[in-house]
């Protein structure tokens, strides 16, 4: 959670907002990948990479 909080002041301090939506599409893409490891949908999500 440390890490979010450094991130959101650095991106504050240096008015770099444009980062925040690519940030978040890699944190859902990452967490969908951990989510879907042990699944039966494993493979199809796999194949869009």
């Amino acid at each position: 959670m440390n890490f979010l909080k450094e991130l959101w002041k650095f991106l504050r301090a240096r008015k770099k907002f444009w980062l925040l939506p690519i940030v978040i599409i890699m944190l859902m893409l990452g967490g969908l990948l951990i989510l879907a490891q042990g699944s039966v949908v494993a493979p199809f999500i796999y194949t869009l990479f």
